[in-house]
């Protein structure tokens, strides 16, 4: 489709919106500043560890010089980016694309950047959303600029890169990051709002219908265009309905500009959905959804962030439901429940709690079977009785209720569990304990309303992982019954609580992710695996660690290059592998660090005949301590002699050199630095894990013979994905290319450190490291078996049976 002129009415009212979105974004800056430097000054009095503090201290000394600096170059890229601001172009012919190497500092601020604007994502809901089809209503185009300030991307993008332009490490932007994130999520979302509401004033499509952006075809999948940030869903069932259809013209009664390009309410001024007038592109709802918008949908956004937009788009209809039907209803306020369902929810109808515990007889009756030990045919006639009492008990509550608000509430709570009960993949018996949460969920969902729009709210979460872990097992045999009676613990200290709200959901989340943890590889072979990969990770940092302490040690002596560099790359790799093996103080990874110092001296200058005659004494065995440590790293003997013969020629030259030799307290001091390198290792992440499939085994004596290494395939993964694979959540459930086949395998294992990760699944374990993961998940080759929540997916039936029986949720 063609833009409009420049100069039209619409593009100057879209020029507004973002000119009034940049401008209150310029005046919230200065909060923002303070806001960091008062989290910069709280964050060295509180209690951490000596490095923490240091860097505190540091990002704070560091920042206030230069924080008017920072605010002005944050305003003058803003000012840029809005001066850039224009409608993107139509799609590009199929061709050749430029391709370019991006540096790792571009990388690096990419990944911090993609995830802040994931909290304003998730912050901002269908306000993202909404804008964005509006201003692709007046511009006329498939989707906006990438480039373009009114992204979510945008000014966290600008944050970042000033402040690394401001000479200001990312270590101490970490130091801030929460804070930030915080602010901006908040300060994006009102921003949304309030340009919404700028255009709503002018009559830019009062009223959005989500069910009019998606595409039918025949047989084929159903498609959405894209918010700002992803791409909003509807419910099954709903029909094509552009809202201004339904009224005198596509804004909805009309909307003319004057000569100064303010907009005000009219009649005719635009022609209705469909119509078109003069230099003004015809409107259609099949405009906006083209085929090439589920290819940009695929390419142009990570799938983390596809899968939260559209999490978000189900969960912003839910909202625009309740707001439409329930006119008083609040997002935002608790709801005090009247005291006749204050007294139903404090003593729920005993025939449900009786029906649950004839059916999960073992919590009372160690004798009796569980479901589990059921007739599958037997299993989905019990869970049925369940859903049955459930559906009973929300109706009894909704005649206890006082206001609509209660009763759309528990309508909709109702539903969401009967959709979590119809779940035929999750054990009958784990469905049976997530039937038990349906009356704290409610006393939570009347007390947070949030919980119906924030898709990271811990009762949301803590359904979603218990869920995703379950629905790996067969339903008619639950491999492991630990996991069934982590979730009935779970369930039943909920149920203790006299009050359950957030606090009590994130207590019991935190503590079944430390179970998942253990859980996940203990005993067999992914427990073996999960220690060989840590110490392989471990190994890495050492060895890098290690190549930076020699690097300092060797700074200032004469040394030739051939041996820093046999130092550095190799016995570094040595000392590193007898570590991990052995032990840093073990015999023979004190030896090895001794062969490094007997190295150093024996290459430096010898013009005393008795040094010479003591290098030739001690020469074979220092050779053979060498060969020793080279083929603990799997070294081939070929290159074992190339590195012997360079050391042997440095010797050689040492005999007839007349520089100054390497006194004796130099090489004492060596000595001890050398049996102290461990000191100097931190806990930090140092980079990417190098994985060698033909090495490990040698590496580190481990028998990896159910271990299948990745370290290969894929596609240049985006930064986003990389950020992508790093939040990975355990317990899920993925299917990966093997072979030609897909095989299931299960996340299971993240290193300490977040550099490897371990899939098991097939009596196989695999280890990936980070980057190669994203390459995988970028190209299709793991992807994950269920890519929506369990309780987005409630959400959804819900409102998919709404649709259908609208009276049904104030009935």
């Amino acid at each position: 489709m063609t833009p409009p002129p420049a100069n039209s009415p619409q593009m100057r009212l879209a020029r507004q919106t973002r000119e009034q979105f940049v401008a209150e974004l310029v005046r919230w800056l200065p909060q923002l500043v303070a806001t960091m430097r008062e989290r910069l000054s709280n964050a060295i009095d509180m209690p951490a560890s000596m490095q923490e503090q240091r860097l505190a201290l540091d990002a704070r000394m560091g920042f206030e010089p230069q924080r008017d600096v920072w605010e002005r170059q944050v305003r003058q890229a803003l000012e840029k980016a809005l001066a850039q601001a224009q409608p993107a172009p139509a799609a590009a012919p199929a061709g050749l694309t430029a391709f370019s190497l991006l540096d790792d500092e571009v990388v690096e601020n990419k990944i911090i950047a993609s995830r802040l604007s994931l909290a304003a994502i998730d912050k901002s809901g269908a306000e993202l959303n909404d804008l964005n089809v509006r201003i692709q209503f007046l511009e006329q185009t498939p989707d906006i600029s990438p480039k373009d300030v009114l992204r979510p991307e945008c000014l966290p993008g600008i944050l970042i890169e000033q402040w690394r332009a401001c000479d200001l490490s990312r270590e101490m932007w970490s130091v801030v990051h929460e804070t930030v994130r915080a602010a901006l999520a908040l300060a994006l979302a009102q921003a949304y709002q309030n340009a919404n509401k700028f255009l709503i004033e002018r009559g830019v499509m009062p009223q959005i219908n989500l069910k009019a952006m998606v595409r039918r075809t025949a047989g084929g999948p159903r498609t959405g265009s894209a918010g700002l940030g992803g791409s909003p869903d509807s419910a099954p069932g709903s029909s094509p309905d552009w809202s201004g259809a339904s009224q005198s013209s596509a804004f909805g009664g009309g909307w003319q500009g004057d000569a100064a390009g303010n907009g005000r309410a009219a009649s005719g001024s635009f022609a209705p959905a469909g119509q078109s007038q003069p230099g003004m592109a015809p409107v259609r709802p099949t405009d906006l959804m083209r085929v090439a918008e589920e290819t940009r949908m695929l390419t142009g956004a990570a799938p983390m962030m596809r899968m939260r937009a559209r999490a978000q788009g189900v969960l912003g209809k839910l909202r625009r439901l309740l707001s439409d039907r329930v006119t008083d209803f609040s997002h935002t306020q608790p709801i005090e429940p009247s005291p006749q369902l204050a007294q139903a929810l404090a003593h729920p109808p005993s025939p449900l709690d009786t029906a649950l515990t004839q059916l999960d007889g073992a919590a009372t009756d160690p004798y009796r079977p569980t479901i589990a030990a059921l007739p599958p045919a037997v299993q989905v006639q019990r869970v049925e009785q369940v859903a049955s009492r459930l559906r009973h008990q929300a109706a009894e509550l909704k005649q206890e209720a006082g206001t609509k608000n209660e009763k759309a509430i528990i309508e909709i709570v109702a539903l969401m569990f009967q959709a979590i009960l119809a779940e035929e993949r999750i054990p009958a018996g784990i469905r049976v304990w997530f039937a038990r949460l349906q009356i704290p969920v409610l006393r939570l969902a009347l007390a947070e309303p949030d919980f119906f729009s924030n898709i990271d709210h811990p009762a949301r979460q803590l359904i979603d992982r218990m869920g995703a872990c379950a629905m790996g097992f067969e339903a008619a045999s639950v491999s492991n019954a630990r996991l069934e009676r982590e979730i009935k613990r779970i369930v039943q200290v909920i149920e203790q609580y006299p009050e359950t709200g957030r606090r009590v959901f994130q207590l019991v989340l935190d503590e079944f992710r430390k179970f998942l943890a253990q859980f996940l590889t203990e005993g067999g072979s992914a427990e073996r695996v999960a220690t060989l990969a840590q110490q392989v990770e471990q190994k890495e940092a050492l060895a890098v660690q290690y190549t930076i302490e020699l690097n300092k040690m060797l700074a200032n002596l004469p040394v030739r290059e051939e041996v820093r560099e046999f130092l550095f790359h190799t016995w570094a790799e040595v000392l590193a592998t007898a570590s991990v093996r052995h032990g840093a103080q073990s015999r023979q990874a004190l030896e090895f660090k001794r062969a490094a110092h007997d190295l150093l001296w024996a290459v430096s200058a010898k013009p005393n005949r008795d040094e010479r005659a003591r290098v030739l004494q001690s020469l074979p065995g220092l050779i053979q301590t060498l060969r020793q440590g080279m083929s603990g790293l799997g070294m081939p003997q070929d290159v074992q002699d190339r590195h012997v013969k360079t050391l042997s020629d440095a010797v050689t030259e040492a005999f007839m050199a007349r520089s100054e030799a390497i006194s004796d307290e130099t090489l004492e001091t060596l000595s001890r630095k050398l049996n102290a390198l461990e000191d100097v290792v931190s806990d930090d992440a140092v980079g990417d894990v190098m994985l060698d499939p033909g090495a490990i085994e040698l590496m580190l004596g481990v028998d990896a013979g159910d271990l299948i290494v990745i370290s290969s395939g894929g596609s240049m993964p985006s930064a986003a994905t990389v950020a992508w694979a790093r939040e990975l959540e355990l317990g899920a459930w993925f299917e990966m290319e093997q072979g030609g086949s897909l095989v299931r395998v299960q996340y299971v294992w993240r290193s300490p450190r977040g550099q490897l990760h371990i899939f098991t699944g097939g009596n196989k374990n695999y280890m990936v490291q980070t980057r190669r993961l994203a390459a995988w998940l970028q190209a299709g080759l793991l992807a994950l078996v269920e890519d929506e929540a369990l309780t987005v997916r409630a959400t959804r039936d819900a409102l998919a049976r709404l649709d259908a029986q609208p009276a049904q949720l104030l009935s």
